[in-house]
């Protein structure tokens, strides 16, 4: 898996994903305590919004803004984000008002889909052999979870020396290095469509038509929805099903989360000799058949009760939910590689950017809102239900033959990638 590290280009962006998670690690630490600060009791109610304002920005903004800078040098993007998301970490210590902290998230939010969706774009055109990327990709899973398990302890480390402002210092030399990773990176030329510029709504809407027409990647669409059930009920509840239901100390609510991160972890290490062997359409729709169970584990961990056993069971399920959760998440990006070409790679990703993160805004108050009024067992059962439609209709969308499925897309795309002008051309 290491060997990708070789290729210079990615060896350095690589490294500036990494400080730059590790940054936004810390970057949630002290919004929290920052939160509080401002808002003592109303704390979860300002950091709920803001993470409603940070999916409304991932869902609404990264479309536009994408279509905005297609045709702008791929490091100009990257840098420019950087340095908006370093600006706003920046002006985070001297807020002083709650509704400053929303404006502050909303702008920072927005560069960071600005970045992301680039950044993931560019990759395999670094990457061009098939096996590393799927290398790069497990890699990357590797450090998102590596960054959840790190980012609290060396927050935790240096709140024994500094205050909660000095983490966002942080977070403003996380985004700063990793402008200054890609400045000195020489970034592979990304061909950008030829002809008359098109309209930007159709630069905008350009990847999500291309998700429709696809049936591969309308069954990723419906996998986003089934991704989005678990981690909901991971990470907005388990706090309540330490602390409530099994009556376990704080310390036990970071071990089990560290399960469910070790359980995607171990996925991400043996994706590339899986997926190799077994093929995406297995792994993936693997991973969309358990899920569902999993989650009617936890309903009935609560709506039946387990006495005694009811620890071990939770980080069993959360392993198995981290696990199943990686089987999809992990080999996401090589179905929208192979749907696309260099020049609507960028839109491709944008939209599975915005649309992945558009399924949060329904799960995450499920998982709040029916937990609280009706009680966890109950937001588990509409959870394993919202999973259950979006494994159905990935099993439905999946053709099993490959080629098929990217002939009857083909045609469309490419009408698709061309401006209106050539379209009425073609036709007459």
């Amino acid at each position: 898996m290491l060997t990708v590290i070789r290729n210079v280009t990615y060896r350095r962006l690589f490294a500036a994903q990494i400080v730059a998670l590790i940054g936004t690690g810390l970057l949630t630490v002290a919004l929290g305590l920052l939160a509080y600060d401002l808002a003592g009791s109303n704390a979860g109610a300002v950091l709920g919004t803001a993470l409603t304002i940070k999916m409304l920005a991932y869902v609404g903004l990264a479309p536009v803004i994408n279509a905005l800078v297609a045709r702008w040098p791929k490091k100009r993007v990257l840098i420019g984000a950087d340095l908006v998301r370093a600006a706003m970490a920046l002006c985070l210590p001297f807020i002083t008002d709650v509704w400053q902290i929303y404006i502050v998230i909303f702008l920072l939010q927005s560069a960071s889909a600005t970045f992301t969706p680039a950044f993931q774009s560019l990759i395999p055109t670094i990457l061009t052999d098939g096996r590393d990327y799927t290398r790069a990709l497990s890699l990357s899973r590797l450090a998102y979870d590596m960054e959840a398990l790190a980012s609290p302890a060396i927050a935790a480390l240096l709140l024994t020396v500094l205050s909660y402002n000095n983490l966002f210092l942080g977070t403003v030399a996380g985004f700063l290095f990793s402008a200054f990773m890609v400045a000195i990176t020489v970034l592979p030329k990304v061909r950008t469509a030829e002809g008359p510029t098109t309209s930007l709504w159709h630069r905008t809407t350009l990847g999500a038509r291309m998700f429709w027409r696809n049936r591969r990647l309308r069954s990723l669409l419906a996998l986003n929805l089934v991704v989005a059930a678990p981690t909901a009920l991971v990470l907005v509840n388990t706090v309540v099903y330490v602390r409530d239901v099994l009556h376990r100390p704080d310390t036990d609510l970071a071990l089990a989360l560290a399960c469910f991160g070790l359980g995607s972890m171990l996925v991400a290490l043996t994706a590339p000799r899986l997926l190799e062997q077994f093929g995406d359409r297995a792994v993936m729709l693997t991973g969309a058949a358990v899920i569902p169970f999993v989650l009617a584990g936890a309903a009935a961990l609560t709506l039946l009760g387990v006495p005694g056993a009811g620890w071990w069971l939770l980080l069993g399920l959360w392993f198995l939910l981290g696990t199943a959760n990686s089987t999809i998440l992990t080999p996401s990006a090589r179905l929208l590689r192979d749907a696309s070409t260099e020049e609507t790679r960028p839109y491709l990703f944008t939209a599975q950017f915005s649309l992945s993160h558009a399924c949060y805004i329904l799960t995450y108050p499920l998982a709040g809102c029916v937990g609280a009024a009706a009680g966890l067992g109950w937001a588990a059962a509409a959870l394993t239900f919202i999973a259950m439609i979006g494994a159905a209709g990935a099993f439905l969308s999946w053709p099993r033959n490959r080629a098929a499925a990217s002939q009857e897309a083909d045609s469309e795309e490419r009408s698709d990638e061309q401006p209106a002008g050539a379209r009425a051309q073609s036709r007459a």
